[in-house]
């Protein structure tokens, strides 16, 4: 009661209030900058990893000993290991794409519609077109900020060109090819949206020359005499995958997967990438900024709470009569200690409260006020360009907001144990003296 009391301002004490207020202020302003920007930043990691792991396996395998002619048949192999969701194979290369004035390097990738169906971030991202009827439709997908430069839209040709064609007695000359664009999709992640360009697997294996005429079993030697009609019977196209991705059920046991797949029968030598090894360094630095930011903005919390100790010896040392007072009327030592903790305490429980719902707020909507500031002020803040994201992600960790409560209550606490000690420590006698 007294403790409230204290807390609540009357004419004489304003100031001591108006201090209370701003210190309440700066512990709500603290806690929400921090729910804010800890949400952001998971929803930048959450976002990115989904992105990247939503195309891209948690494995890559890559063939040794021999040519990935078996590609089926591993990849059946591979989804048949505990702990693997599915398993994808693909025919790569870059080339150069050129469409309306404008060229860009990008990365071509032949999938049939089978695999393309196990990717569902990619295959229900389409804007134009569709993925239906993708393997006859001998097109191209590609994201639409790669449409945008290279100026090209649904049914427009996309020449590509590799350099490493055929070869001639001068030397491989450019291997050039037209192609429709059939599909316009939208990832939201600026990397994929403008490098990536999907074709069917068979005209992408026709295209990289990654298919092998080889004489069919049994078959001798042939007659140098034969005819093209008798070649042609003798030998058997044979193709080949470049790679395949294997996608399993927690991407953080990597390292269990790793021997599993390893050592699964019926699967042939492979050479295993894990998403953590190809992406070591950008969520490395990821963590370290957000452990960064954490420790930097805590620091507001920490100016708040000394914030706290000052308007309490303040709010301390206008009390000194009441003190005494108390003090002569029986009340303790511990007793007068509580109630400037209270009081204290009080104000940072307010603020910690206040700035915990603007926090949530704020964070659950921050995509909403990101794209209402750019319009206002006519400013693009945070650019997909810099940031890899089309939008602003905000993915709230209940365990994150605990702590950051914990913290502030705790820093508010701590900041009203001097000025509590100090008011304990007065003498009532010297006190009503100088009253």
């Amino acid at each position: 009661m007294i403790a409230g009391r204290y807390l609540r301002a009357r004419r004489k004490e304003a100031f001591i209030s108006v201090i209370a207020s701003l210190t309440m202020v700066g512990v709500a302003i603290g806690v929400a900058t921090l729910i804010v920007v800890m949400s952001v930043m998971n929803g930048f990691r959450g976002e990115l990893l989904d992105k990247i792991l939503g195309l891209n396996g948690h494995f890559t395998a890559y063939p040794i000993e021999s040519q990935f002619t078996d590609y089926k048949e591993t990849v059946a192999a591979l989804e048949q290991v505990e702990g693997v969701n599915f398993a994808v194979y693909y025919v790569e290369g870059q080339v150069l794409a050129s469409g309306r004035g404008s060229s860009t390097g990008v990365s071509v990738r032949g999938m049939d519609e089978e695999n393309l169906k196990k990717l569902d971030l990619l295959y229900n991202s389409a804007e134009q077109g569709g993925f239906d009827q993708w393997d006859q439709s001998k097109g191209v997908a590609i994201g639409y900020r790669l449409a945008q430069t290279l100026g090209v839209g649904i049914g427009d040709q996309v020449q590509i060109i590799n350099p490493d064609g055929a070869m001639t007695p001068f030397g491989s000359t450019p291997q050039i090819r037209s192609y429709p664009v059939n599909v316009i999709y939208n990832l939201g992640m600026v990397e994929f949206d403008s490098f990536f360009m999907y074709m069917p697997l068979e005209p992408a294996q026709d295209y990289f020359r990654m298919v092998d005429e080889v004489l069919k079993p049994g078959m001798g030697p042939l007659d140098p005499l034969a005819s093209d009609e008798e070649i042609d019977a003798a030998y058997e196209r044979v193709p080949r995958a470049t790679a395949a991705e294997i996608f399993i059920e927690d991407p953080d046991d990597v390292n269990l997967m790793r021997q599993r797949l390893q050592s699964a029968p019926g699967v042939r030598p492979l050479v295993l990438t894990d998403w953590q090894q190809r992406n070591e360094t950008f969520f490395s630095a990821l963590q370290v900024e957000r452990v960064v930011m954490f420790t930097i903005l805590s620091m507001i919390i920490l100016v708040a709470a000394f914030n706290i100790i000052s308007s309490l010896i303040m709010l301390v040392k206008d009390k000194g009569a009441d003190i005494a007072v108390l003090r002569t009327m029986g009340a303790t030592r511990g007793a007068i200690m509580r109630i400037f903790s209270i009081t204290g305490t009080a104000i940072g429980f307010i603020g910690t409260a206040i700035g915990t719902v603007l926090g949530l707020v704020v964070a659950a909507n921050a995509e909403a006020l990101r794209a209402s500031i750019s319009n206002l002020l006519g400013v693009t803040l945070f650019p997909p360009e810099v940031f890899f994201l089309s939008s602003l992600p905000s993915r709230t960790d209940p365990v994150e907001v605990t702590v950051v409560v914990c913290m502030a209550l705790g820093l508010s606490f701590l900041a009203t144990l001097y000025p509590a000690w100090r008011a304990a420590q007065y003498d009532p006698v010297e006190a009503l003296r100088y009253e």
